[in-house]
């Protein structure tokens, strides 16, 4: 398994950083992982319900969502909210439940709330991922779906070498390139109570990034 390196990454440091990118972030990232965006969305519609979107930014996916969900969005960034917030009024988008300013590491949900809970982008964006992942995880319902689209750097190699000098320079910019190999989500899933991979595939840009998707058992209700 890669090693895990410890970085100087906190709360405060990521609501900074994405309140900054507010004014910019449609215009910088919405071309960048539109592909990616639209892969994790149509996995959502095709499984329906009341769906969670974890790191929902300023709101860029929530129309492309089918108008028969039941979305609720949250962030840590009151600006991207804001964005997100004057998106559902412009557009009239009523399959929206609500908006929320939250923690990813401790969502204010009862467990088994949601039939799918997305995160695109958020993972390793977060202080510490694993109990942002075992909070998606304890408001998913058995039988529901966890659909991430994130970063997977490498274990080893060049890649991974050239991953580790980026880091603190993008550090203060709210992102990890580092840290994330596949073997860290597998430590992740396999001491997750009554979750299984379902699906994990490459997407655009570059192949640095995946889409994730996890399905939380039904034993799970009984765990």
């Amino acid at each position: 398994m890669a090693e895990i390196i410890k970085l100087d990454f906190d709360r405060a440091m990521v609501e900074q950083a994405y309140d900054r990118w507010a004014p910019v972030y449609d215009l910088v990232f919405g071309g960048v992982f539109r592909k990616g965006r639209k892969a994790a969305i149509q996995a959502t519609n095709r499984i329906g319900g009341r769906v969670l979107e974890v790191g929902v930014g300023t709101g860029i996916s929530l129309p492309q969502y089918a108008p028969h969900l039941r979305i609720f969005g949250t962030d840590i960034s009151e600006a991207m909210l804001r964005k997100a917030k004057r998106r559902v009024a412009d557009l009239r988008l009523k399959h929206v439940e609500g908006l929320a300013v939250m923690d990813a590491e401790k969502l204010e949900f009862p467990d088994n709330s949601f039939d799918v809970v997305m995160a695109q982008y958020v993972v390793t964006a977060v202080p510490n991922p694993e109990a942002a992942l075992d909070e998606f995880a304890r408001v998913l319902r058995p039988g529901g779906e966890l659909i991430i689209l994130t970063r997977v750097s490498a274990d080893v190699g060049m890649r991974r070498f050239i991953e580790q000098q980026l880091q603190p320079v993008v550090r203060r910019l709210g992102f990890r390139t580092a840290e994330f190999a596949w073997s860290r989500y597998a430590q992740w899933l396999s001491g997750a109570h009554g979750m299984e991979l379902v699906e994990r595939r490459p997407v655009p840009p570059l192949g640095h990034f995946s889409l994730v998707r996890f399905r939380k058992l039904e034993t799970a209700a009984a765990a």
